[in-house]
């Protein structure tokens, strides 16, 4: 799908702000004023300084995401920015504070209207930019690492779609938290240097040559401890054939468009453990441990532990180009939507 610009007027009267607006699935998105909502009790509105992007809201503006969307709707599922107003009974966040926030639409616009819970404070050290990476790609990142596969320290990691903003979090936090080691994949020699730069041991091309020998040959034939997979078809066997006794496997996504089946046979010829991690979910089965994840990752960039990498800053204006630069698989690291 090629998506060009389109804008639409701003509208004159009450107080409005601008919005990136899916009218019609698979069209261009229309950048348009709204008119901003009145508070509910426990709502906060935060003026949003930037917005990430995520292929779920392309997903989600193709009508092809999990989680459904009738027209019209504003894509966005995390922001950082600062607070504006709090309405009543708001007591976590004061107007003037910084913040992140999470939403499963509305963020890619200049206000967002959230419940004060989905909402935590930037320290004073980290920038904005920095911030509106945290909840999806290290909030995935952490999940898998941490409460899904349990990584421990020495351990080594396999992470495929290295250079993509998940696969980056992953060997950041897997090597400056938890004192891991990082094979990462990648699909060119440019992807390769750059996972190499950020971290990263070892950096495989699966498209040039076998995953699983690369893999062996590193490893001294014993394998990964822990594989955190993101492209499906057969780079997930190459992957599952890669594990070391007792390895774990977490799927996060498939984004060479083919869904894998598991040969249980491989699971259980080495006691293999394949798992999930569904980054939005927890925020609905698993309150504080979603919360929990978005803490510990502000506190790691309060102490300087981690690094996020942005690989390209769009204006709200320029919202279809950067779905396209997604979309024609030119993005490394994290693409943000900047409202200033």
């Amino acid at each position: 799908m090629r998506l060009c610009i389109l804008r639409l007027p701003a509208q004159h009267g009450a107080r409005g702000y601008r919005a990136a607006l899916c009218t019609q699935l698979t069209q261009p998105l229309l950048v348009q004023d709204l008119p901003a909502p009145r508070l509910q009790p426990r709502q906060v509105r935060v003026r949003v300084h930037y917005s990430g992007l995520n292929f779920a809201d392309i997903l989600a503006c193709q009508g092809l995401y999990q989680e459904k969307h009738a027209p019209p709707f504003t894509p966005g599922m995390e922001f950082s920015g600062t607070v504006m107003e709090t309405g009543e009974n708001v007591s976590a966040v004061k107007e003037g504070h910084r913040v992140i926030g999470v939403t499963g639409i509305s963020a890619m616009a200049e206000e967002c209207v959230v419940d004060e819970k989905a909402l935590w404070q930037i320290p004073d050290n980290v920038s904005s930019e920095d911030a509106a990476v945290l909840p999806v790609a290290y909030g995935t990142a952490w999940l898998a690492l941490h409460h899904r596969a349990h990584l421990q320290p020495r351990e080594t990691v396999l992470v495929t779609a290295g250079a993509g903003a998940t696969g980056l979090a992953i060997i950041d936090l897997a090597v400056s938290v938890f004192q891991a080691k990082v094979i990462a994949a990648a699909g060119s020699d440019p992807k390769c240097q750059l996972v190499l730069a950020n971290g990263a041991s070892h950096a495989v091309n699966y498209s040039q040559n076998s995953l699983r020998e690369q893999v062996t040959a590193l490893t001294g034939g014993r394998g990964v401890d822990v594989a955190i997979e993101a492209v499906g078809g057969d780079i997930f066997k190459a992957v599952l054939q890669s594990l070391a006794w007792e390895g774990r496997i977490v799927v996060m996504g498939f984004a060479g468009g083919k869904i894998p089946s598991i040969p249980a046979n491989l699971l259980l010829l080495k006691n293999v453990s394949a798992m999930g991690v569904y980054w939005s979910r927890y925020q609905q089965e698993d309150f504080p441990l979603f919360s929990s994840a978005m803490s510990s990752l502000l506190q790691y960039g309060r102490e300087g532990k981690i690094r996020p990498y942005i690989g390209a800053v769009f204006k709200l204006e320029e919202v279809n180009e950067a779905f396209n630069h997604v979309l024609q698989r030119k993005s490394t690291g994290k693409v943000i939507i900047s409202m200033k």
